[in-house]
């Protein structure tokens, strides 16, 4: 693919360091003395995690390849350097997994579903506290595109360095910076695969756990906190517990405009600790053109809001120092009022940060129906047909109701005008 000559050499070189001086047979990091630290700064690090993460030789970190593995050896190597002890199970800082990936999700029973092996690399700070939290980040992309692409003619290696190398580099500062961290908790650092194929590796944790989940206070987890814009944070989960509301809001010491959304489930692993009863927070900086595609890559990094999002988990784990084991809270599943599956798609991506009524359109699509019809991005739909769209579950209910074909009238609002456009799925 296609990069900036510096942005490969540095990457490249850091990826070299990184390399395991004690590994199995298997390649695998084992429990032994920690090299020695480089002295770099905090920024600094956290751009040469995600640099190695992003870059062509991780071959978009697939689950089950080579790219996959060499992405988790980058990870337990860095944990190890920073003082932490494998917790994956005997294989150290290794949980291995295996999933079926099919090519129709429709059908679970696919005799051509491909047997994928994945692994999640877990490391554990031990403070001897009585409860720990679990911080979490996804590291498995899509490859060269074999699922979930968004670019789905292109053979391109997509690097995912947004989606989710950010949140892994996150997850590492944190981790380098454990000792700083409030004592009363230990920390258990997990770098998730096969999230993509629907939260395999967090599902797999979550089920067989390599510590006791009653001892658990509660969960963060790190997905897509690469690209902060206007100080934006979108903050998932705030119903899971009702200290959350008392310590999420604007008027954080970091300055930063938060979005809190109640819900403990959503597209990301958190979800599958809140099925668990344990309190949840899910930190996003938001949707952006690149999602999925090829291009989201290290140049549209904003450095100084990932430091930010790990500044922004240090204040939320020193507000709840005190607290030990928060207590938990159901939540209404607002995605209980998504369809079970769409037969057609405006070819959108809704700004997911946006709070007034009705759903701001983040980007528009090429060739699909929205930008056929004239809509743009920045449009604020607000019906569809004869139904009224006050967010983005009202917009995913009016497209359940549709087929391949059919045609009805979109209403958004642009600026000042109130514009309508006749769309055919």
């Amino acid at each position: 693919m296609k990069k900036w000559i510096f942005v490969l050499g540095l990457a490249g070189a850091v990826y070299g360091c990184f390399t395991p001086k004690q590994t199995t047979k298997e390649g695998r990091v084992e429990k032994s003395k920690s090299s020695a630290v480089v002295k770099k700064t905090d920024e600094s690090e956290l751009r040469n995690i995600l640099q190695a993460l992003a870059h062509d030789s991780m071959a978009g970190r697939f689950p089950g390849t080579e790219g996959e593995r060499k992405a988790a050896n980058l990870i337990a190597t860095k944990m190890m350097e920073y003082g932490l002890m494998g917790a994956g199970n005997d294989d150290g800082f290794f949980q291995p997994f295996s999933y079926r990936l099919s090519r129709n999700p429709h059908n679970p029973n696919d005799p051509n579903a491909k047997l994928i092996y994945a692994t999640n690399v877990v490391g554990f700070y031990n403070n001897a506290a009585p409860y720990t939290v679990i911080i979490g980040a996804h590291y498995d992309h899509l490859g060269r595109g074999e699922i979930g692409s968004r670019a789905p003619n292109s053979k391109e290696i997509h690097n995912g360095a947004d989606d989710n190398a950010s949140g892994v580099a996150a997850l590492l500062l944190l981790a380098r910076r454990a000792h700083k961290l409030p004592k009363n908790y230990n920390y258990l650092f997990i770098a998730f695969s096969g999230e993509e194929a629907g939260l395999r590796g967090s599902k797999y944790f979550a089920d067989h756990p390599t510590i006791q989940l009653s001892k658990v206070a509660f969960m963060i987890n790190m997905d897509m906190v690469g690209r902060m814009r206007d100080d934006k944070l979108i903050v998932n989960g705030v119903g899971t517990s009702p200290f959350w509301k008392q310590v999420i809001h604007d008027k954080n010491p970091i300055g930063l405009n938060i979005v809190a959304k109640e819900s403990g489930v959503g597209p990301s692993d958190h979800t599958s600790f809140y099925l668990k009863n344990i309190p949840v927070l899910h930190l996003f900086t938001g949707q952006h053109k690149d999602y999925h595609k090829p291009s989201d890559d290290v140049e549209y990094i904003n450095w100084k809001g990932i430091m930010k999002v790990v500044q922004f988990v240090e204040y939320i784990l020193n507000s709840a120092k005190d607290k030990g084991k928060l207590p938990f809270t159901k939540t209404k599943d607002e995605s209980q009022n998504r369809a079970a599956s769409f037969k057609v798609t405006l070819g959108i991506m809704p700004d997911y940060a946006y709070e007034g009524k009705g759903m701001r359109i983040d980007a528009v699509i090429d060739g699909r129906p929205a930008a056929k019809a004239g809509i743009q991005g920045g449009d604020i739909i607000t019906r569809i047909g004869d139904m009224e769209i006050k967010n983005i579950y009202d917009y995913m209910k009016a497209l359940s109701s549709y087929n391949k074909g059919d045609t009805t009238t979109v209403t958004v609002k642009r600026k000042d005008q109130t514009l309508q456009y006749k769309v055919t799925f």
